[in-house]
């Protein structure tokens, strides 16, 4: 269906949904994924976490699954992707301190290519300064964030997710069928402008 190439930064403690989801999702879709983290290779893993959402005043934390990276960050040439997805969880809060993270996403950013990010993500969209002016969803503990980097925090359910031009995301896990599907239309030309669902 599709030769479209799609680089995913992940790493430790990355919600397991978040990122096991999308990719095999995308996968299933006929797109290209490659997995990668920082100082790791092809073949090893990252930790997930699995966060819930059970009535407390925020999520709960559990160890998640073992995920498999398929492809070496080190090795990767940017250029040579067509859209980029960034899961969430942990994960980004240390991966935004990764200046050769925050060069790939200013490379997709600057390019219009597709982004995706979910839930915590949208740290490292701020970290790269790349969302001034935008409508962004994350996690509502992100909120401060996203607003300090200059974007309005779209305030939708749980389960929704919100294009932006070449930019889409989502507050969290419930939001896949929204997120992958508006992600989907990006990568396929069928979206315009702003869409919230």
């Amino acid at each position: 269906m599709s030769a479209k190439k799609i680089l995913m930064i992940t790493g430790d403690f990355t919600e397991d949904y978040e990122t096991m989801v999308p990719f095999q999702t995308l996968l299933a879709m006929g797109y290209t994924v490659d997995a990668v983290c920082p100082g790791k290779k092809a073949g090893e893993t990252v930790a997930t976490c699995i966060h819930d959402f059970e009535g407390d005043q925020t999520y709960s934390e559990k160890r998640g699954h073992n995920f498999t990276l398929n492809a070496t960050f080190a090795d990767v040439d940017v250029a040579g992707y067509d859209a980029l997805v960034i899961p969430g969880g942990r994960a980004p809060e240390y991966l935004r301190l990764d200046a050769a993270v925050i060069d790939a996403v200013k490379h997709f950013m600057d390019a219009a290519k597709p982004v995706a990010a979910i839930c915590h993500g949208a740290q490292i969209l701020t970290a790269a300064k790349v969302i001034e002016g935008r409508t962004v969803s994350a996690y509502p503990a992100c909120r401060p964030e996203v607003e300090l980097a200059g974007a309005t925090y779209a305030e939708i359910a749980i389960d929704g997710a919100v294009t932006d031009g070449n930019l889409v995301t989502a507050p969290a896990w419930p939001a896949h069928p929204a997120w992958l599907s508006q992600f989907h239309a990006v990568l396929s030309g069928a979206a315009e402008g702003s869409l919230a669902a």
